[in-house]
């Protein structure tokens, strides 16, 4: 399938790992061009080095302010046809271990930047009349995970968001979906595996062995599975589609609706 996505310009967050990695490479691997952003200088140099011709980069965190400045400086002359909303999650901790300072910390780095992101960029997306975006989330948006609470309920946040905002842009050529992810075999899972481990007393292998038979295919997802469908949302193909909250976790959500 011809996505129709060459030489066009997309935002990718968290771009040197995990999910961001994944669809900033399969961007690359259709002809389109990124803006890679990560916190790690070293990694997003290396990065580029994949394919210097189409990957630019910016080094920083989203949640500062100063970092969406840079890149609003950045493609203040260029296009921006898609972006790809993408950080990682808060510590994993049950509802009573929580403080409030944890609470207002997942308010500043689920929810907060992202709002300010997409306010930011959306204008100009609606001046052109072509605009998608895409939400990395979690597949406890569907199904609460154990250890999760900060994490679910931000991300809860983020769909309303995005849900509300894609009714009222609906018919400007601009779309905006999520992904939620489930057991994927990138960094942040295991996470959840020493969390289970600390309360059990089990060896971390064991931890996650168990988690992984609880998934119905019987195995950990892998980035390029998710990365997949986050491209083809990117692109002209996905043109139906907006305002869902897509989960993407080899079977695991048991409700009709997941």
């Amino acid at each position: 399938m011809n996505l129709q996505i060459n030489h066009q310009l997309f935002i990718v967050g968290g771009a040197t790992s995990g999910f961001g990695k994944a669809i900033a490479l399969a961007l690359v691997n259709e002809g389109a061009n990124v803006i890679a952003i990560a916190r790690g200088l070293d990694k997003l140099l290396a990065l580029q080095a994949i394919a210097p011709e189409q990957i630019q980069i910016l080094s920083g965190d989203l949640a500062e302010p100063a970092t969406l400045e840079a890149l609003l400086e950045m493609v203040k002359n260029q296009t921006v046809h898609g972006m790809v909303v993408n950080a990682g999650g808060p510590p994993a901790k049950m509802v009573l271990e929580t403080s409030l300072a944890d609470w207002d910390h997942a308010y500043q780095t689920i929810l907060r930047w992202k709002v300010a992101l997409t306010q930011a960029i959306v204008p100009a997306m609606i001046a052109e009349g072509y605009g998608r975006i895409v939400y990395i989330e979690s597949v406890s948006v569907k199904q609460p995970v154990e250890n999760l609470v900060l994490s679910t309920a931000l991300r809860l946040g983020v769909v309303g968001l995005v849900k509300t905002l894609s009714q009222e842009i609906a018919n400007t050529g601009v779309t905006l979906n999520i992904l939620g992810p489930g057991s994927h075999n990138t960094p942040a899972i295991d996470r959840l595996y020493v969390k289970k481990s600390e309360q059990t007393g089990l060896p971390f292998e064991t931890v996650k062995a168990a988690s992984i038979q609880q998934i119905p295919v019987g195995k950990l997802g892998e980035a390029a599975d998710l990365a997949g469908l986050a491209i083809w949302l990117l692109s002209p193909q996905s043109q139906f589609i907006t305002g869902q909250t897509i989960t993407v976790d080899g079977g695991a959500v048991k409700g009709i609706m997941g």
